[in-house]
């Protein structure tokens, strides 16, 4: 059994002089206050990846620059599913005994840090380095693919995939942390630049700096508690010209799993938190995750099940497409959002009941996929 003791974010957007250590170290110690933790608590450090800092050490690095000294330290590396993936790890290791509290953590200064043709660079390596990269694709082109044969395939519509950025957007409208607060309508998003067609530039997220933390203990340390009861992971390939059929993703194999270990159906769920880098990675994951029927999600956005005040409310602080993407920390956010839901502390944010939590995370090109269930125990 674990528990996630507390969590730290920055706001994303731009921080002006302030490295990825710097994020790091701020969102750590807001993660540590809210546990109750002092730095000689941590036994384990967990540190996501940095494009703008790819030290081959980095999570001693920022253990030696955040001045800890962990009995265990491991920098993990599977994309967008990275934060989700340590948080598992973490899981883990409190479960084996390992160690007792482990500061899972991650940030970059993305968006001042590094030019925009180097971020495209370094993220245009998730493709296959013979077949794909000389070919000059993005990430958002790989994206645009897979949109193209969804579309095809089960009938949705650009028009579809723009509720899901319209959503984000009235999501992240309260959270002062977010990168956006000007509200969109699906024309906006019809009418925004073509990044990589028929996705639109209103389809992506954005880079941002930001970072974000977690810490997960053995044992309840202040009142709330949360506890993770159950994930699992799933890999069904790298690179997108290996990728399987749609309808054979990881994010399937990943949730029936991480049910069978939490021991609840997706009936059972009160609020999601599910990966959003593009709006058709929003659409295709709810679906594969039983959120909403093959090509049914944009219909459940429009009739506002997935709202603040819906069936199931999702990303409430406006996810990927509108809170920022600053790498490894913009999906652990939706982690954090969750825990504050969860304990009652979203301000105006706050739903009506967060008792049981579904997240996912995607990394790559729907490469590696993470699902996992949290719990309120009181």
């Amino acid at each position: 059994m674990s528990y996630i003791t507390g969590v730290g974010l920055t706001s994303f957007g731009k921080h002006e002089g302030s490295s990825s250590l710097d994020l790091m170290s701020k969102a750590a110690s807001l993660a540590l206050g809210d546990a109750g933790l002092n730095h000689g608590e941590i036994d384990g450090i967990l540190c996501g990846y940095s494009t703008v800092s790819p030290h081959i050490m980095l999570a001693t690095v920022f253990a030696e620059h955040f001045g800890i000294r962990p009995s265990y330290a491991h920098a993990v590396q599977v994309g967008g599913a990275t934060g989700l993936a340590m948080t598992m790890l973490a899981h883990t290791l409190v479960n084996a005994g390992v160690a007792r509290n482990v500061l899972v953590v991650a940030g970059e200064n993305r968006l001042t840090g590094q030019s925009r043709d180097a971020s495209i660079q370094a993220l245009a390596q998730v493709g296959h380095p013979d077949y794909e990269v000389p070919l000059g694709p993005t990430i958002p082109a790989y994206y645009g693919l897979v949109a193209s044969r969804y579309m095809h395939e089960y009938g949705v519509t650009q028009e579809d995939l723009a509720e899901f950025a319209v959503l984000m957007r009235r999501q992240a409208l309260t959270h002062p942390g977010a990168q956006f607060h000007e509200p969109i309508t699906v024309a906006d998003v019809m009418a925004s630049k073509p990044v990589a067609l028929p996705l639109k530039l209103l389809d992506c997220c954005p880079v941002s700096d930001g970072g974000a933390a977690v810490v997960v203990s053995r044992d309840p340390t202040t009142e709330a508690c949360v506890r993770i009861r159950g994930c699992a992971q799933a890999h069904t390939h790298q690179h997108v010209t290996a990728a399987p059929a749609l309808s054979e993703f990881g994010a399937e194999i990943a949730i029936a799993k991480a049910k069978a270990a939490a021991g609840v159906g997706i009936s059972d769920v009160r609020y999601a938190a599910v990966y959003d880098s593009f709006t058709i990675t929003l659409a295709m994951l709810l679906e594969d995750l039983g959120l909403a029927g093959r090509g049914e999600a944009a219909a459940r956005v429009r009739a506002g099940y997935f709202s603040r005040d819906g069936e199931i409310p999702l990303n409430t602080h406006g996810g990927l497409l509108s809170y920022g993407h600053c790498g490894v920390g913009g999906a652990m956010a939706h982690l954090v959002e969750t825990h504050l839901q969860m304990t009652g502390r979203a301000g105006d944010r706050q739903v009506r009941d967060a008792s049981l939590a579904l997240l996912h995370g995607d990394g790559g090109v729907l490469s590696s996929h993470v699902s996992m269930f949290l719990e309120r125990e009181r």
